[in-house]
């Protein structure tokens, strides 16, 4: 309209300040800065004298145009059938045409002079009997139809409707004489959702027409919608017919259409109306010239009609299902417009539910032939861009779904696809990547014999096992010597295998853990150094009867010698041997796999089976060290030149100590950095026993051998 007014030589100030003053004295807040802004997009609409006389002529050319194509389909039908001998023989077909007006009550009164007037019109047949009404062909329109189907129902007379119907609407056993010449609405909204959903349009506007129909598409329609994560911009209510008399109303509503399509967001509208509907809608988008938007008796024909089965023109089959509604698919159209206003339309695909599910919605997207104003591009119509993958959806306050910020996924979680709602965890046997896109494979991490950690450990277990031979060996050669008959000999051979077994047993736990290893590794080391932990309890209580055993009429006498010092190793040992028999016999440890302790590796572990028997294994271990540490302690002072209980106490005072850090940093550690902290404390513990014990004596035994006689040690310890 700014155009044709330029057209007229007026000049351009003018013309926008009378636009704006239009706009202020509509009620719109519409100042001169924006009216330019506006302008620029490309829709001008002016209540003009030029608005009025354009929509009359476009509104009258195309709605005669439009139903009288109608009435020379239905025409030419009749001509055909009646001149051809073979459909149907010996019968001559009339019609009569009465307009709705669409208005209820005029078509509640052409309706009854259908049915009752006498004048008639039947080509090739004169007569002047009754006439002979068999069935009638309602209105384009739902109301139209709804309200003939009042009348016409009492009769029994088939009604047959070819324009489109809201699902429920028409319900068979509601309405005995509706038959629909259409595929029933639900499949037309079903197509229109995946038409959506193929562009990938989230951000639409919606125009609809007034009355029941528009309604009830906008109830069928919007649960769709939200179910497949479709936001309606804007719905506006267009005017069934278009009233050229209520001139203000009608520029008014138009505006309002304007201001919505000037949404940069949204280039995608879903129209929704009778033909006449359409029509006027299309021409209010021509006159705004915008470049964005484009998307026997009666009663015994009742069976005929229900068995009714035939191909049409285009070969494909017509017949009514239980509900008297025909199948078929509906065809996606592209209505490709020319400078000169005229358009073409090409079909470029079709929904069709009663196809296979791959097949029920087919398009040719190189047949398109987009609006100018896109390029040839298809046009994007979201709230805002997608969320890139490594992101999740945030909803903004306020606003619709469809509208929302984009947030980095949290740890651990990633989505490898755009616009995701929310992200996902990797499978267990994988980890996110940096960019949280993607899945990486988690590598099997276990404590291993190459590896430097797990060389050096072996290294240190083998070095001790080593000098606690040579002690061994040692102390065997130097058998009959003063210091190592002192305390019970064979004790102190028991103890030294022992520390041997325990530095031995650390490698158990090295390397990756298989069936065997776990059922022996704990149980062993279990049995192992509760034997040399029983013989120093044992050395300690030995000192302690001794020295007591010299009071006189003392009756721990006759326990004072080998019997009570095996007797307390032997039962110690069994007891832990009887609880690891226990554990190993209902529920052994076996290997596992730890997924989650990691983020990157899968660490291979042994899992303890029973945590229970596990921890009284412990239990029961620390148990005899507090006791021998406390006796140790006790016997310290007592006045003896074989005393060992001094030393006893600092090796039980480091073991102890050793074994109440490894708790916590047990605890506090994963992966094969838990075997680790174990290994260290079995290496610790040990090599605190042989060095507090065994140090002084190999001493003396090794650089002072004139010290180790009786009188020597008497003269020392005086």
């Amino acid at each position: 309209m700014y155009n044709q007014l330029l057209y007229w030589e007026t000049k351009d100030e003018e013309v926008k300040g009378v636009m704006v003053k239009w706009a202020k004295d509509l009620g719109y807040d519409l100042e001169y800065d924006r009216w330019v802004q506006l302008w620029k997009r490309g829709m001008k609409f002016t209540a003009c004298a030029a608005l009025r006389e354009n929509m009359e002529k476009m509104m009258y050319r195309c709605v005669v145009t439009k139903f009288y194509q109608h009435t020379l389909a239905l025409a030419f039908a009749i001509k055909e059938i009646n001149e051809s001998p073979k459909i149907l023989p010996n019968l001559t077909l009339g019609f009569h045409i009465y307009d709705s007006y669409y208005d209820a009550r005029m078509t509640y009164r052409t309706t009854l002079d259908l049915l009752f007037k006498s004048h008639r019109f039947v080509p090739n047949y004169k007569c002047d009997i009754q006439k002979n009404l068999i069935a009638i062909i309602g209105g384009l329109s739902f109301d139209t139809s709804l309200s003939m189907a009042d009348t016409i129902g009492l009769y029994k007379i088939p009604q047959l409707t070819y324009g489109s119907f809201p699902p429920g609407e028409s319900d068979a056993d509601q309405f005995l004489s509706f038959y629909h010449l259409v595929p029933n609405d639900s499949h037309q909204s079903i197509g229109i959702i995946s038409l959506l959903k193929h562009f990938g349009w989230k951000w639409i506007g919606l125009f609809v027409v007034e009355g029941d129909g528009g309604e009830n598409f906008l109830q069928t329609l919007e649960p769709l919608l939200s179910r497949h994560g479709i936001c309606s911009s804007f719905t506006h209510k267009i005017p069934q017919v278009a009233n050229i008399e209520k001139l203000s109303e009608t520029v008014d509503m138009l505006f309002n259409i304007y201001l919505s399509l000037t949404d940069d967001k949204v280039s995608a509208c879903i129209i929704f109306g009778e033909s006449l509907t359409l029509i006027w809608m299309g021409g209010i988008l021509v006159l705004g010239d915008s470049e964005k938007k484009g998307s026997s008796s009666f009663r015994k024909l009742h069976p005929f009609l229900l068995d009714i089965s035939f191909n049409n023109s285009a070969g494909e089959t017509v017949s009514f299902n239980g509900k008297k509604q025909t199948g078929g698919a509906l065809d996606i159209m592209n209505i490709v417009t020319f400078p000169n206003k005229s358009f073409l339309r090409v079909k470029v695909g079709q929904v069709d539910n009663d196809a296979l599910e791959a097949r029920r919605f087919d398009i040719h997207e190189d047949k398109i032939k987009w609006h100018k104003g896109f390029n040839q591009v298809v046009p994007i119509s979201v709230c805002n861009d997608c969320c890139s993958r490594g992101h999740q959806k945030k909803r903004k306050e306020g606003e619709k779904f469809c509208c929302y910020d984009c947030a980095p996924c949290p740890e651990g979680k990633i989505s490898d696809q755009n616009d995701m709602d929310d992200c996902f965890r990797c499978p267990e046997d994988q980890y996110a990547n940096r960019n949280k896109d993607g899945c990486i494979s988690k590598s099997m991490s276990f404590l291993s014999y190459e590896e430097p950690l797990g060389i050096s450990l072996a290294s240190i277990a083998i070095c001790f096992s080593i000098v606690t031979t040579l002690v061994f060996l040692a102390f065997v050669k130097h058998r009959d010597t003063p210091i190592v008959k002192a305390n019970n000999r064979d004790l102190t051979y028991t103890l030294l295998i022992s520390l041997l077994l325990c530095f031995l047993s650390s490698l158990l736990f090295l390397g990756k853990p298989g069936e065997m290893a776990c059922f022996l590794r704990q149980p062993t080391f279990g049995i192992i150094f509760s034997m040399a932990v029983s013989c120093v309890l044992a050395k300690s209580i030995t000192v302690v009867v001794a020295f007591m055993a010299t009071k006189p009429g003392s009756s721990l006498r006759k326990w004072v010698g080998k019997r009570l010092a095996n007797s307390i190793v032997l039962s110690c040992s069994l007891i832990q041997a009887s609880l690891c028999t226990l554990w190993l016999a209902t529920s052994p440890p076996f290997p596992d796999l730890d997924m989650h302790s990691l983020m990157e590796e899968i660490t291979v572990q042994c899992n303890e089976g029973s945590v229970t028997l596990f921890s009284c294994v412990l239990g029961y271990m620390g148990l005899l060290a507090f006791f021998s540490f406390i006796v140790a302690f006790a016997a310290r002072k007592l006045p003896d030149s074989f005393n060992e209980a001094k030393f006893i106490t600092f090796s039980m005072l480091l073991f102890c100590s050793v074994w109440l850090c490894f708790v916590p940093t047990y605890l506090s550690t994963k992966g094969k950095y838990m075997v680790m902290v174990e290994i260290f404390s079995i290496l610790a513990s040990s090599a605190g026993l042989l060095g507090c014990i065994f140090a002084p004596k190999c001493y003396i035994i090794m650089l002072r051998p004139e010290l180790n006689n009786r009188e020597q040690l008497i003269r020392i310890k005086n």
